[in-house]
């Protein structure tokens, strides 16, 4: 366990904050947090922190609790197993999740730690973490769809001390950046990391200064307190004690030719707390899909669905984990075993909101969204310019692509969007003013959505035409199992991929795989999947449904999946009300509150005809 140098002695005091104070305090976090994004995006280089903004802030107190951020688990994780001293001016970097409890869950992640001192005392931690798009590794960007071991996925840095007393280690830092193919692109995506951490550093210690260090310190407790009351009476207002309620979604392959991989989730209320427990997954993987998943993200990923939902402007922090219990078994696809793979870790990462919509939701499918795009996609391109004023030079590009957001109780889900709120796309522009390639499509692909009451989002086809050989890399899911709809609401549609080659020919590729070939004049199709639907699809408006194929969001054909009849644009009212009508007669009853698609067993006997490709083998313990 890390041990803290302070030169201040003695405890500091508890005092009361008023409600005007505290609002000030709360909202200087806040503002200081969406600081620290802006300082990196200003300062990085690589397109994927840059541009797409593949980082997460926080800012923790004195003990390491997030008071404001995004991912409320790096420093207590880190802190516990870091051994040595840490003092004013030192910035500790890390990529090892094994080494840190997975604080951060693959070694793309770069995770720097700094403690934030006033007047010789610690009053809080700044912390960010930024995906880097290539760490080393036997594949470009660091992702192989096939390792079997971490080993294999880049350089992975143990927790160590960048800065030693405000001092640079240029030695240490020369050997890591020896390792990776941009080390351009990772020295300013780190030096940015670095400073967005001292720039919350500064804001904290002008708060200290302005308030004093005991009101700025119990106006931390106060916010951490708040969110406990707010937990403990949302508990025992939503789950009967005693109650167990239970969930399973899947991943639909390894990589690796096994799937598709069962994640259960269960939770039961025992008085004022509750126990999330992941018995029931299935075994790791021999494949990069592990999810390496700490404790204290699990109760994130809880908190973010409770209370956020009661109160979305509520400061969101862990002040409610004491309430939360958490057990992961071992050897299991959320806690793998040293040294399994973990690259391909995005997919469980967006999964799990899949979890734990599907879990809550059954106390109130009213609040119930359906099943989205809950991944983050990658695509990589790379190679070396083989003539023009470029020839000779190397290029490498990593980003994330979007689909279909799940159709909620208060509307549609956006089509193309991210599963997370910050994420934005790489501009087209910017895409082929710095990579050998042009954007062909960029569009919605209709009827992807699922259909209800409110349609859930579209994926989208993003078709890249490549202008240099070189090789691509995709990291991708939901091409096996589909988006569910929710209360009577249909699935969306799966993702798929291939290639339209230049000499005429087509390749159906897998969701995951590297170093595919291409030549200029070969054209991916990068297809995401659809959110599923929420709600009856035959009680939707038909004029908003006939207003959406003419903007080609649904299809005419598609449309009659709604029981609307659309001609020339225009819905055909007499045949409309015929469609509906015979449509509920042919009902079997109600429908589920969870439309999953076909039975699996349906689904892998029908996989290579439906998809081109063959259905993976079920999962063996690694």
């Amino acid at each position: 366990m890390a041990t803290i140098v302070q030169t201040a002695t003695g405890d500091v005091s508890s005092v009361d904050v008023d409600p005007v104070t505290l609002d000030i305090i709360e909202n200087a976090l806040r503002n200081a947090r969406y600081e620290m994004d802006e300082v990196l995006f200003r300062t990085a280089l690589s397109p994927g922190i840059r541009e797409q903004h593949d980082e997460f802030p926080l800012i923790g107190d004195a003990q390491g609790r997030m008071v404001v951020g995004q991912f409320g688990l790096s420093i207590p994780a880190l802190l516990d197993r870091y051994e040595g001293t840490i003092g004013e001016g030192d910035v500790l970097l890390t990529s090892d999740p094994y080494a840190c409890d997975a604080a951060i869950s693959h070694a793309n992640d770069w995770l720097v730690v700094l403690p934030i001192f006033f007047e010789g005392r610690v009053v809080g931690w700044a912390s960010m973490f930024g995906h880097m798009s290539d760490v080393g590794g036997k594949t470009v960007c660091s992702m192989p769809a096939d390792s079997r071991t971490i080993y294999e996925e880049g350089v992975i840095i143990p927790p160590f001390k960048l800065y030693d007393g405000g001092r640079l280690n240029e030695d240490a830092l020369r050997i890591i950046l020896n390792q990776v193919r941009r080390p351009d692109w990772n020295r300013a995506d780190l030096n940015g990391i670095v400073a967005a951490c001292r720039t919350a550093s500064r804001r904290i210690q002008e708060l200290c200064a302005r308030f004093g260090v005991e009101t700025y310190l119990s106006a931390l407790d106060a916010l951490l307190e708040r969110n406990y009351q707010a937990m403990k009476t949302l508990l025992t207002m939503v789950f009967a004690d005693g109650e167990t309620l239970s969930f399973t979604d899947y991943i639909c392959d390894d990589g690796v030719g096994h799937g598709p991989y069962e994640l259960k989730l269960s939770l039961t209320r025992t008085g004022e707390k509750v126990l999330l427990d992941f018995t029931g997954s299935s075994p790791q993987s021999s494949g990069p899909i592990n999810y390496y998943l700490n404790e204290n993200l699990a109760r994130m990923f809880f908190g973010i669905y409770m209370i956020t939902v009661a109160d979305p402007q509520i400061l969101w922090n862990d002040g409610f984990y004491p309430l939360v219990d958490v057990y992961i078994p071992e050897k299991t696809f959320w806690k793998p075993e040293f040294p399994a793979a973990l690259n391909a870790r995005n997919h469980g990462v967006g999964r799990i909101f899949d979890l734990f919509g599907g879990l809550l939701g059954q106390k109130n499918p009213d609040l119930l969204n359906a099943a989205g795009f809950s991944s983050s996609p990658h695509f990589m391109y790379s190679g070396t310019y083989k003539d023009g004023d470029r020839a000779g030079e190397w290029f490498q590009l990593y980003s994330i692509g979007f689909g279909g957001i799940p159709g909620r109780p208060i509307g549609d889900g956006p089509d193309g969007h991210s599963l997370w709120p910050s994420f934005v796309n790489i501009p087209c522009e910017y895409l082929e003013s710095y990579y050998p390639l042009r954007i062909e499509l960029w569009e919605t692909v209709p009827d992807t959505g699922g259909a209800g009451l409110h349609r859930g989002g579209n994926g989208v086809d993003v078709a890249y035409r490549f202008l240099q050989p070189g090789t691509i890399a995709i990291h991708d899911d939901r091409w096996l199992t589909y988006p569910w709809g929710v209360n009577g609401g249909d699935p969306g549609a799966r993702g798929r991929k291939w290639i339209d080659r230049a000499d005429g020919t087509r390749e159906v590729l897998p969701s995951k795989v590297h170093d595919v070939p291409v030549a200029p004049g070969d054209v991916l199709h990068f297809v995401t999947w659809g959110g599923g639907g929420w709600g009856d699809p035959l009680s939707r408006d038909p004029d908003l449904v006939a207003l959406e194929v003419r903007r080609g969001l649904v299809s005419a054909e598609g449309a009659e999946r709604y029981g609307v009849v659309v001609r020339d644009g225009a819905v055909d009212g007499s045949a409309t009300d015929a469609l509906r009508e015979r449509m509920r007669a042919e009902r079997p009853g109600k429908p589920p509150v969870f439309n999953m698609g076909p039975p699996l067993a349906e689904i892998l006997a029908n996989c290579e005809a439906e998809t081109g490709l063959p259905a993976p083998s079920p999962p063996v313990p690694a």
